[in-house]
């Protein structure tokens, strides 16, 4: 049964997640602060995570940077901290959705499906090769970028994201393209989370963020 860490300091709010992932066959472990979230993970691979960002003892944006330098599960941050530059703090440091509250549990399940399925997907399809652009190398099946040797560390979201611009490279894609098949068909969120993820991928890249081409109202394209 898959696992899932709710990550809040209201009793409330993790009762009422709790209760939606548990009819959706989610194993469920509670956390009440960054601290808790953090040791929790170090015990237990778990399948998502659910991170508030205001909590006492050590808040979510310092968890899932801690989280990030060990594991690469799944976080969804669920939080009223939903401005531009909160939304891209928490990308920045590895997250992989955002959900402002007030929330619907309903969607919050969905988006968890979604990149459950995606995570599983990539792991049981990823195709046994490489792609190299200059200094840049992309182990498709390692889940792994590199520039100079060097490994880059990416939030799962932006692997999904980078690996498939680099698997439709030279191809203009549609924001619509993108987010479905990135996402998945169910996102309905809001459209600059792929914005966001391009601007932090292209920091990533460095030297290669302008392999990432933006074609203006249509969408984006991978040029190598």
């Amino acid at each position: 049964m898959p696992r899932m860490l709710i990550v809040d300091d209201e009793t409330g709010i993790r009762e009422y997640i709790r209760k939606y992932a548990e009819y959706e066959g989610y194993v469920v472990t509670e956390a009440q602060d960054g601290a808790q979230a953090v040791a929790q993970c170090r015990q237990t691979a778990f399948d998502l995570v659910v991170m508030d960002l205001l909590m006492p003892e050590m808040d979510g944006f310092e968890a899932i940077r801690t989280i990030r330098t060990f594991s690469s599960a799944p976080i969804i941050v669920c939080s009223a901290m939903a401005e531009e530059h909160d939304r891209l703090r928490c990308f920045s440091l590895g997250a992989d959705d955002f959900v402002p509250k007030p929330f619907s549990p309903r969607e919050l399940m969905m988006r968890a499906a979604a990149i459950r399925k995606r995570v599983e997907q990539d792991s049981e399809n990823a195709p046994v090769d490489t792609y190299a652009c200059g200094a840049l190398v992309v182990d498709f099946t390692a889940r792994k970028v590199s520039i100079e040797g060097k490994r880059i560390d990416l939030s799962p979201k932006e692997y999904d994201l980078l690996f498939y611009l680099v698997r439709n490279r030279n191809v203009a894609l549609t924001r619509q393209q993108l987010l479905g098949e990135v996402w998945g068909p169910g996102f309905s969120g809001d459209e600059r989370t792929l914005d966001t993820h391009i601007k932090l991928l292209r920091r990533r890249l460095g030297p290669y963020a302008r392999q990432i081409v933006t074609m203006r109202g249509v969408g984006y394209r991978f040029e190598g």
